[in-house]
């Protein structure tokens, strides 16, 4: 089928030049796709960001945790997770029984007003209650 038989155009061959009806697709099917590529590689960023939040913060609660079970001052623990932690996490240093427990919580910007926390704890067991 060709299109000098009047039908209209036929299928294409491989390696035939594309015709005018054909000259904006490229272009039309780019900048629809074009903005979902970046919302994508954004989100995926994005998401890698909270899970390195996540990790300095169990790391950050290690650390204070190794130094609460090392029975030293309250301002030094929490120091001691502050320095690991990201940039404004809270803190929280408390004591149960024989046990210290450190949890580091941190705030990531999210979409709109709706903002994401990721946290971690850590918990030791006190150097001075070993015998």
């Amino acid at each position: 089928m060709s299109s000098s038989d009047g039908r209209g155009p036929g299928p294409r061959a491989r390696g035939a030049p594309r015709t005018a009806r054909d000259a904006g697709f490229v272009t039309a099917e780019t900048a629809v796709v074009m903005p979902v590529l970046v919302a994508v590689v954004a989100a995926l960023i994005w998401g890698l960001m909270a899970v390195c939040a996540r990790i300095e913060c169990v790391d950050a609660a290690r650390a204070g945790a190794r130094a609460a079970a090392r029975s030293e001052p309250r301002a030094a623990v929490i120091a001691a997770a502050r320095s690991a932690a990201p940039r404004g996490a809270r803190v929280a240093v408390t004591r149960e029984g024989d046990l210290v427990r450190v949890r580091v919580e941190a705030g990531l910007p999210g979409v709109g007003r709706l903002p994401v926390q990721v946290g971690g704890e850590a918990v030791a067991l006190a150097e001075e209650t070993v015998r």
